[in-house]
């Protein structure tokens, strides 16, 4: 006789009532976590190389095997690794299969693209590959184009109209400069085709920001079209350039935000006729900054700025910023605007007229439509009785850089910013870059106090304060420290533009140069030293791309 004993399973503790069934169904699910995990360390350290224990057979079997290799993985696992990852590591991380290479270009892993080229041929393959595989879904896009120093190394391509009286052995450099425009030029158009052909039919985009400073203005002169006209002589590609940009914006559903800055040939003045009204009534940022516009053409007009009804940021050309559209502004239909940046340039204003520009009135009313809007303003080689009539009293300016190829900023200017934006200003920026062999101007010149101790006993906000070419004696220096202490964040003096009275360096006791940096970094409770090298310096050696920059995070920061 057979007897069959039928033996139960062990049960885990308290398996035997409902709550004790939630707790095995807990540990069970626990259990499970911590097998996977297990699976994934494994896999992970295979991927390192760097087996915990055992052979490296073991090792390879962590990543080949079927049971914990990297293929078994899910899809939705392999991204959500990935998204802790920079992209860098998320390349390396692709490289391991074929699976997980295929997972790379997730949309959900690349909702922003910010992309920093230099004009170059080597750039285009990597570019058309990034482009290809994420063009079509990312919702942010931010593209950097620069030459290398802008060519450095000669005239540029401006002096091209000048008579020329060079020797033999400079002739052959500018042609070598010229030829290398050329290529500049011919590499721009190729990779900004690239961009725009990849995102023409991408309805998920929301944040569009293009910039292109390669067409600067150089001390002797600006981009010649003569240049242009090499490179693209029917103006066919030109033409496809800016035929693509108005298809992006007629095909854009969820635009909200748009910038374009110093684009050589890509803005017209149709091109935001193609947003729709839909679009355009969603706006939140507009930026349109071209200096290279012929004429009195603008790329916006007061009636075109009426659509933009939820704009809270914009940033333009200020003589295209008119009375008019300071008005449009202060409408009620128009929502209250936040952050305006304006680039005042020396070539604008020679073209067109500052007789259409706001007066104080229109200011007050801005400020009176919207409590908490904030200027920044840029102005280059601008003369001082032009900046008399455009620094209007009501203007609420936060942040102010003035940069200097041939006109120096007066004393008389900088003392007046200090006593109209007292209760605003932030930023103060003052860059000379004019060749004058009798040494820096002075702003102190013939004045009881320096403007810029002034300017830092008034500006009770000031933050950042930034001078090269100028003369600040080292004195007024520890002034500027101890009078704004640790509110001042940055303090940035070049060592070329600090100087020393007599009775500092006739003291055989004490080191100026030592007491400087002593005191100025008492003063402002942190570590300071002069700027050494004022090539380091990005607001002085890339001024474009260092007022594009601070415009984007300034009317980010609403």
């Amino acid at each position: 006789m057979l007897l069959f004993l039928s033996v139960p399973h062990p049960r885990p503790p308290g398996a035997r009532t409902r709550a004790g069934a939630a707790r095995v169904a807990r540990w069970r699910r626990q259990r499970l976590r911590l097998q996977q995990l297990r699976r994934l360390r494994g896999l992970l350290r295979g991927l390192r190389g760097r087996p915990r224990t055992g052979s490296l057979r073991r090792g390879r079997m962590a990543l080949c095997g079927q049971a914990a290799g990297a293929a078994s993985l899910p899809s939705e696992l392999i991204v959500h690794i990935f998204s802790f990852l920079s992209a860098s590591d998320r390349l390396r991380a692709s490289a391991s299969c074929s699976h997980w290479r295929e997972c790379l270009f997730y949309p959900a892993l690349w909702p922003q693209l910010r992309i920093c080229l230099r004009v170059s041929p080597s750039e285009q393959p990597r570019l058309e590959f990034l482009m290809r595989k994420c063009g079509w879904f990312v919702r942010e896009l931010r593209v950097e184009f620069a030459a290398e120093n802008y060519l450095s190394g000669g005239g540029g391509p401006g002096d091209g109209g000048r008579v020329d009286t060079r020797t033999g052995g400079e002739e052959v450099e500018a042609l070598q400069l010229s030829t290398r425009w050329l290529e500049v030029l011919r590499t721009y158009l190729e990779l900004v085709l690239c961009v725009l052909v990849s995102i023409r039919n991408n309805r998920n985009l929301q944040k569009f920001s293009l910039f292109g400073d390669i067409s600067v203005l150089q001390q002797q002169g600006s981009l010649s079209n003569t240049y242009l006209s090499k490179v693209d002589p029917d103006g066919k590609k030109i033409k496809q350039i800016q035929q693509l940009f108005e298809e992006i914006l007629s095909n854009s559903r969820q635009l909200k935000w748009l910038s374009c800055g110093f684009m050589l040939e890509i803005v017209t003045p149709t091109s935001l006729s193609s947003l729709s009204n839909s679009i355009a009534n969603t706006m939140e940022h507009l930026s349109l900054l071209d200096n290279n516009i012929p004429g009195n053409s603008t790329l916006i007009t007061a009636v075109e700025l009426e659509q933009f009804v939820n704009l809270r940021s914009l940033a333009l050309d200020f003589c295209d910023f008119t009375a008019e559209m300071a008005r449009v502004l202060t409408d009620n239909n128009h929502v209250p605007l936040q952050r305006l940046s304006l680039l005042v340039h020396n070539v604008s204003v020679m073209h067109k007229s500052l007789d259409n520009m706001p007066n104080d009135e229109h200011w007050k009313a801005l400020s009176r439509k919207s409590t908490n809007l904030r200027v920044y303003i840029m102005a280059f080689d601008i003369k001082s009785e032009d900046m008399l009539k455009i620094l209007k009293p009501s203007i609420p300016l936060e942040r102010i850089h003035f940069d200097s190829y041939i006109t120096c900023v007066s004393g008389a200017i900088v003392d007046l910013i200090s006593r109209q934006y007292d209760k605003f200003l932030t930023h103060f920026i003052l860059m000379n870059d004019v060749i004058d062999t009798s040494g820096f101007p002075d702003l102190s010149d013939n004045r009881n106090e320096d403007p810029l101790v002034l300017l830092a006993w008034r500006c009770t906000k000031l933050s950042l304060l930034a001078v090269h070419g100028y003369t600040v004696w080292a004195h007024n220096l520890i002034a500027i420290a101890r009078l704004r202490g640790s509110d001042l964040k940055v303090l940035e003096v070049t060592e070329e533009s600090i100087d020393f009275d007599q009775g500092e360096l006739a003291d055989q006791d004490v080191d100026p140069v030592h007491n400087l940096i002593e005191q100025v970094s008492l003063g402002l409770g942190q570590p300071w030293h002069a700027i050494m090298d004022i090539e380091s310096l990005s607001v002085f050696t890339e001024p474009n791309r260092h007022f594009y920059r601070e415009m984007q995070s300034f009317s980010e920061d609403i």
